[in-house]
This record gives C-alpha cells, sequence and structure tokens, in this order.
C-alpha cells in the first residue's frame, strides 16, 4: 500500500556562484541571466518548478545578482512602453517571468558549497519536503524529471535524485551513486554517494544531476556535516548519511533520467544548448536549421 507523504510545494534554486567560467562577460552580470536564445538560463529553471506543481520559489543569491530580482519583478515602464506601442506580444513575454511563481531571496552571504546554499533555504522551507533545482541544468519541458522525482518520494518518503548514465572518464566530474535495482526500471535504491571521485574508485557511472527532491531531514545532517571535497560543505555528503541511515530521514532513491538535458556550466554545452533549443523553435527553426546546414557545408 502507497504511503501518504506530505505535498511539495516549494522549490529552492541556489544561484550565488560566481560564474567564473564565463568571464568576462559575468563580471558585472549573473551567469543565470545569460540568455538561452531570448530568455535568461534561470526563467528556464523557474517554469520547470512551475510546470511540477512547485509556486513557491526561494532563490539562493549573493552579492551582484540583483538582476535575477529584477527579472522576476514588474517593470511598469517597460510595459507602459510596449503598451502604448502597441506591442502586446513583447508585454505578454515581459509579464510572463513576474508573473510565473511567488518568489522569495536570500542571501548566502558566505559562498561554501552547494549544501551551505541548501541549509540557507532551512527558515523558508521549515519541516516540508522541498525541491533543489541548479540553475546549470536544463531539463527539457518534454521530459518531466521533476515530477517524476515528486512522484517517487510521494510513495516511498525520504529524499530522491536525479541521475544520469555517463561516460566512466566523465564520473569525476559529477556527484556519483552506488545503487540496487528496484521494481521500477527507471528508479534506483541508493546505498552511498561520492563526491567526484577518481574513474578507478567511482562504485558506477550513475551521476548525480542538478535536480533533488529532499526530505527536511538533511537541513539537520548539513548543520553537522564538515567541510569536504575542495573544502565546502557538500550536499552529497550529507546525502550519503541519509543513505547509510534510514532512521535519519528515509530512504534516498534515484529517478534514473534518459530524457534531454541542456547543460549551461560550460562555455561549449552552453553554446550547443542554445543551438539545440533555436533549432526546436517553431519561430526559429526553419531558417536557422537552413542557415547551420549550410554554414556547415560551407566552412566542413
Amino acid at each position: 500500500m502507497t504511503q501518504s507523504h506530505p505535498r511539495i510545494s516549494k522549490a529552492v534554486i541556489p544561484a550565488a556562484g560566481l560564474g567564473t567560467r564565463f568571464l568576462p562577460a559575468t563580471k558585472a552580470t549573473p551567469k543565470e541571466m545569460l540568455p538561452v536564445v531570448d530568455k535568461p538560463a534561470i526563467q528556464y529553471v523557474v517554469e520547470e518548478a512551475v510546470s511540477a506543481g512547485l509556486d513557491d520559489v526561494l532563490m539562493v543569491t549573493g552579492r551582484n545578482k540583483r538582476p535575477l530580482e529584477d527579472h522576476f519583478d514588474r517593470n511598469y515602464e517597460l510595459e507602459s512602453a510596449l503598451q502604448k506601442k502597441g506591442d502586446a506580444a513583447r508585454l505578454a513575454k515581459v509579464q510572463q517571468s513576474s508573473d510565473l511563481a511567488t518568489m522569495h531571496y536570500v542571501r548566502q552571504g558566505d559562498p561554501r558549497g552547494l549544501g551551505h546554499a541548501v541549509l540557507c533555504a532551512a527558515p523558508h522551507v521549515g519541516q516540508e519536503p522541498f525541491a533543489v533545482l541548479l540553475g546549470d541544468d536544463l531539463i527539457d519541458p518534454r521530459d518531466p524529471l521533476l515530477q517524476r522525482m515528486i512522484e517517487v518520494r510521494e510513495q516511498h518518503g525520504g529524499s530522491v535524485v536525479a541521475l544520469m548514465e555517463v561516460a566512466p572518464e566523465q564520473i569525476h566530474l559529477y556527484g556519483c551513486a552506488a545503487v540496487d535495482t528496484t521494481v521500477d526500471s527507471d528508479v534506483v535504491k541508493v546505498t552511498g554517494l561520492v563526491e567526484k571521485p577518481d574513474p578507478a574508485d567511482a562504485p558506477s557511472n550513475y551521476a548525480i544531476i542538478g535536480r533533488y527532491v529532499l526530505d527536511p531531514s538533511v537541513f539537520g545532517v548539513l548543520r553537522e556535516t564538515e567541510p569536504g571535497r575542495g573544502g565546502e560543505i557538500q550536499l552529497t555528503d550529507a546525502l550519503q548519511q541519509l543513505a547509510q541511515d534510514e532512521k535519519v530521514g528515509g530512504p534516498v532513491h534515484g529517478v534514473v533520467f534518459k530524457g534531454r538535458r541542456y547543460d549551461t556550466g560550460d562555455r561549449g554545452d552552453y553554446l550547443r544548448a542554445i543551438v539545440r533549443l533555436a533549432c526546436e523553435r517553431e519561430d526559429l527553426g526553419p531558417d536557422f536549421r537552413s542557415w547551420l546546414r549550410s554554414y556547415v557545408t560551407e566552412e566542413l
């Protein structure tokens, strides 16, 4: 019999990073505001949360991140100018971002890692389960990963991480999960976690990607978690403790994702994400694909 667990309504989006890989573009502009076609990357993430039914969004920010708040706020001067011009289409796009969700913000004054960023959300989240979405991973809306993770949490309780199989030589770039199979082909039981292991020491090629559904017990564990790899408080270390001792906060499961994921945290992958999404746009795709074919043919 399926257990009943509290409904998840809150999403936490850590966005305090400096974006050093994109300098000098991110010297004065948050990396989360870099456009993916014609929409900032962070808006795709908020839209994903809302599509999964999470309409209460807390963004964990830092210094020089004010443009994030401005983007999801009203801009009455711009709206008035567009209205006077009769530009209803652009007016709707501008208003969409401010109407998406109930937005909240908290500063991560001392950037001490993802675990610390999640811990900054504790006063807002309280004792409710919640989702964490990292801004570098964009999940195609046609592949409802977060909804599936919420279903698994509702069925099993505890916490749920998103996993993706990667080439063994790439596992050192990710957190890695040791797993056991379950009756569901896309769900595994997580028995252990390690942050960015050497390929020879990795327990599997299941990499953690930037989506989590967490039991509130993780806050108590994070408060006691010592800095780990890179001198930072690692969320992976806290989840490792939960996986090892289910009495603390329930089991940890993983949803194995095989859908479309766009990585905007790396310059090359960021460019590839823009090209892929532009090609799929009804308003841009046909002309852009035609130009791209001609360009590739001429250059190569």
